[in-house]
């Protein structure tokens, strides 16, 4: 029986305005606007390269140290704090939004009797993020890589989403977009379901299109969302 979900955030809580997780979607005018010799042309491969700085570690690193391996691709080598700082600050304007089918979902995961918490490879300052988004109050609490000093497959993380919530793994339901990190809690344990909102979906694996659908399986005894879609194929056990 399942009696608690975790979530991933990005891309199955919330997705990028502009389109781009890293860096932030006005991270090129804000360089240029302290370094306007920069060579835009470059942005593109000094980006590439932020992403692999992030894929080569063991959890997520502080903030500056990955803006500073993307900046030293630009020809600045040593960023100034001014330009760090404003790096790290909250732009103008929102970075993230939910995605549509999220607050009805929780809404109706709460209604059920459903905990909740997030588990997400993430900086700090995610759980002020889904505040400002009018979700936060939905979950127990919020593991993120961190604070916690590793990332999604490490067993730690989804082990503290569970006593989060105070439930065995086996009542628990791990929810993310990428199927092996999906695969990695089914293997410890979890109920696992992949959320593939576009492209191919995974072989062998439980998916659902939107998050109306998770709902719906999860939470039957609820009327079901208008305009929602049916579960794919069956959450892995």
């Amino acid at each position: 029986m399942i009696r608690g979900v975790l979530f991933d955030a990005g891309g199955v809580l919330t997705r990028p305005v502009g389109g781009r997780w890293n860096p932030r979607h006005d991270f090129e005018s804000v360089v240029v606007r302290h370094h306007p010799e920069v060579d835009t042309a470059r942005f593109p491969e000094a980006i590439a390269a932020g992403q692999r700085f992030l894929d080569a570690g063991e959890t997520t690193p502080v903030r500056a140290d990955y803006h500073r391996a993307v900046l030293v691709v630009l020809g600045v080598a040593e960023p100034t704090p001014a330009l760090l700082t404003e790096l790290e600050a909250p732009p103008s304007g929102p970075v993230v939004e939910l995605y549509p089918d999220v607050p009805r979902t929780l809404e109706r995961l709460h209604a059920a009797g459903i905990r909740m918490s997030v588990v997400s490879d993430n900086w700090a300052g995610l759980e002020a993020g889904l505040d400002g988004l009018g979700i936060a109050h939905f979950f127990a609490g919020f593991v993120v890589s961190e604070l916690m000093g590793c990332t999604k497959p490490d067993p730690r993380m989804y082990a503290a989403g569970s006593a989060l919530i105070d439930l065995p793994p086996h009542e628990c339901l791990f929810v993310d977009d990428d199927p092996e990190l999906v695969a990695a809690a089914v293997a410890l344990g979890y109920r696992g379901v992949a959320l593939v909102r576009d492209g191919e979906p995974p072989s062998g694996a439980g998916w659902v299109r939107t998050l109306d659908a998770l709902a719906t399986r999860w939470a039957p005894a609820l009327p079901p969302a208008s305009g929602s879609s049916s579960c794919a194929a069956p959450p892995s056990s």
